[in-house]
């Protein structure tokens, strides 16, 4: 709204500048920047990161598999989990020595973390692993997913909108200055006589 007060206030003022007029068309190119294209770019940003995350999603609900696993021993908590979708400041996992068979049918056996608080030989816990065995973490959730799209294209709106008004702000000072030196040099002409009339005549 400013820019568009801007450009109806220099319309015809005569005290109206040309850097004047230009302040006022590039706040009106900067807001209609703002306002239209920042979010079409947030809109193509987010959709791509949909498109891809999405994707992601179906590859490793594919190529995971949820298996149990048997506790032969626990082996004490772990500091860390594996999977920060799950971990909240209460909900520690216990690191136990477990055995397993993998979708291919081989036995396997190694350590692994259980959602058990207090482990003992024999207990069930359920764990992710590739088709050859291996543990990996839990696929991606598709609402996990559409809410680290959301944020990118967000992100790309906010970004695009902080960079249009940072270019007009860098614009508006490089023209300040720009008048400020038009302004030392016509002082300067004026000399150090300037409103005497008639002085020197």
């Amino acid at each position: 709204m400013r820019a568009i007060s801007g450009l109806w206030r220099w319309r015809r003022n005569p005290l109206r500048r040309a850097t004047d007029l230009a302040e006022a068309w590039l706040a009106l190119a900067a807001l209609l920047l703002v306002l239209m294209v920042a979010p079409l770019v947030g809109a193509f940003v987010g959709g791509v990161a949909q498109d891809a995350l999405q994707k992601s999603v179906r590859q490793q609900q594919a190529s995971r598999h949820q298996i149990t696993a048997t506790v032969t021993r626990a082996l004490g908590r772990s500091p860390l989990d594996a999977d920060p979708e799950t971990t909240t400041g209460r909900d520690q996992r216990s690191r136990v020595l477990a055995d397993w068979t993998a979708p291919d049918g081989t036995a396997q056996h190694g350590p692994a973390l259980a959602n058990l608080k207090h482990p003992h030989s024999g207990d069930h816990f359920p764990i992710w692993t590739d088709a050859h065995g291996r543990i990996v973490a839990r696929p991606l959730d598709p609402a996990t997913a559409t809410t680290h799209a959301v944020l990118a294209g967000v992100g790309a709106t906010l970004l695009g909108m902080g960079l249009v008004e940072g270019a007009r702000r860098l614009i508006v000072w490089r023209m300040v200055r720009r008048r400020y030196a038009r302004w030392d040099q016509a002082w300067a002409q004026a000399g150090p006589d300037w409103g005497r009339t008639g002085t020197g005549s």
